[in-house]
């Protein structure tokens, strides 16, 4: 699985940082972007939580 952002909806609140910083980070721009495009099994669970916490629908996760 994968996990991509798409920066024009995000809002730059910064909830996925927070619930998985593994993962995201906040660019210059203060929008999110991924650090780690390919998720690993262990962290499947933070992703999700940090994709379902997304108030502007932002975050994708990506079956391949």
């Amino acid at each position: 699985m994968k996990v991509k952002v798409n920066k024009t909806k995000c809002i730059g609140c910064s909830a996925c940082v927070a619930l998985c910083p593994k993962y995201f980070e906040l660019d210059n721009n203060m929008i999110s972007k991924i650090k780690k495009e390919i998720i690993e099994k262990k962290d499947e669970k933070s992703v999700r939580e940090a994709t379902d916490s997304c108030p502007a629908n932002a975050i994708e996760i990506i079956n391949d």
